[in-house]
């Protein structure tokens, strides 16, 4: 059994009835963010990597029809015209690191029908996840205002597999490192981390702890001071410090109480033993709005480490996706349900100076200064081109970051762009909703 059967039982059902019918031709559907979440004025394209992978080793095998029939309660002989099905559609996609807004395809399948279909769950699940922890990461970006983050996130992911994923995505928008030595290794990302309170707890005391770490790491170390005493536990890491002659690269790091006043303290005390160079780092339960209050208040923060809060989203744990069907066998349809209606065809986001975007039809002429977003990745089951690299989606996050507009870049009720459609996509939506509403006499029939 393979990765072929995460997906949802009606997607099996509906792929079965579309090969019996002979339903082959070719489908699009769209896949898209209905609305920003809450307090979001942005969202940042990310999943597209893995996705592709999972597309281009996509095969349903023996035993996946097996686990099929079995979920169906059905004889295997039943779910046969499934068997050796794989992709070789076409994907037009958001590179990742762009910044997208509600209502954006992030990608497009257009595959036979029953490929199409089968892909679906896979597809929005990954490309969801993703993009949503990636934008709150972005946020943390923002909030930190120039000062250096660290991913920590590994240890409050829902699963592991969750963690390396976090890990990549805080680097694509600009984190520093991260505590993920398996997402160190892979992307290239440098490695970070200290020591746990349960490390100083089991030395006789917190100096005795300090040392001993300091004899093992010969070189910058960074001192967990908060395990019992905070101030106590700076100026003891201040003394050990200087005993050795560690400074520049070191750090000490808090992580609960009053971080700001605590900060502060800890401040004057490094800078009254000639510790200027020692850095502090603030940890605990950070995200964007804990991050951007410290800034706010002037606290001498230089680092921040953020976990469990990015790493699952927190305060928006999911996007409002959805993976419409826009176009079959070359006629456009569209969903008319009163709070979930749809565009119908094929479609193209086209970007102008200061993230101005337009959602037309994809077999539109870009406008005037205007770029498409969308570009294929995947053509007939292959990719179009290498795998995308990490610095290469870091730094279309960082031009589109440079353009986003100030209300949007609000960590505190942000206000989103908002796309506008084109005059050929309205007119088209405005003909397939009359033939549909026609009733059978109209149908869904091809647009002009």
């Amino acid at each position: 059994m393979s990765l072929v059967t995460t997906t949802e039982l009606y997607e099996v059902t509906m792929a079965l009835s579309y090969l019996r019918e002979e339903m082959r031709a070719p489908a699009t559907f769209s896949l898209f963010v209905r609305d920003l979440p809450p307090g979001h004025g942005f969202l940042v394209a990310a999943g597209l990597e893995p996705a592709l992978d999972h597309l281009s080793r996509f095969r349903v095998g023996g035993s996946d029809v097996r686990a099929f029939a079995e979920a169906l309660g059905r004889p295997a002989e039943e779910l046969e015209p499934l068997n050796g099905l794989s992709f070789d559609g076409q994907v037009r996609a958001v590179p990742e690191g762009r910044l997208v807004f509600a209502g954006e395809p992030l990608l497009e399948v257009t595959a036979p029908l029953p490929q199409a279909r089968l892909v679906e769950t896979y597809l929005v699940a990954l490309l969801c996840h993703q993009t949503a922890v990636a934008a709150k990461a972005a946020r943390c970006v923002l909030a930190a205002a120039g000062r250096s983050l660290v991913d920590s996130s590994s240890r409050r992911t829902h699963e592991p597999a969750a963690g390396l994923q976090a890990a990549r995505l805080c680097a694509l928008v600009g984190f520093a490192a991260t505590s993920n030595v398996a997402a160190a290794a892979q992307y290239g990302i440098p490695a970070s981390g200290t020591m746990a309170h349960s490390y100083v707890e089991s030395f006789a005391s917190e100096e005795d702890a300090f040392r001993a770490f300091a004899r093992t790491h010969p070189g910058p170390v960074t001192l967990l001071v908060d395990t019992y005493d905070t101030d106590r536990g700076v100026a003891t890491a201040a003394r050990v410090l200087t005993d050795l002659g560690r400074g520049p690269g070191c750090a000490i790091r808090i992580d609960s109480g009053d971080i700001g006043a605590r900060a502060h303290r800890a401040r004057a005390t490094l800078d009254a033993a000639g510790l200027r160079d020692v850095r502090i780092i603030a940890g605990g339960a950070l995200d964007e709005y804990g991050v951007a209050s410290l800034v706010r208040d002037g606290a001498p923060i230089d680092v921040f480490a953020v976990g469990a809060k990015i790493g699952v989203a927190a305060d928006a744990p999911y996007l409002d996706a959805s993976y419409k069907l826009v176009e079959y066998e070359g006629r456009p349809v569209m969903r008319l349900a009163s709070t979930q209606v749809t565009a119908p065809a094929p479609k193209q986001v086209f970007r102008g100076p200061g993230l101005r975007d337009v959602v037309g039809l994809a077999n539109e002429e870009p406008p005037d200064g205007t770029e498409p977003l969308l570009r294929t990745v995947m053509r007939g089951g292959l990719r179009t081109e290498p795998p995308d690299t990490l610095d290469a989606a870091r730094s279309r996050f960082e031009a589109d970051l440079a353009q986003l507009p100030e209300p949007a870049r609000r960590i505190e009720n942000p206000a989103a762009p908002v796309p506008a459609a084109s005059t050929r996509l309205a007119v088209l939506t405005t003909v397939v909703r009359h033939r549909i509403e026609a009733g059978p006499a109209g149908g869904q029939q091809a647009g002009p």
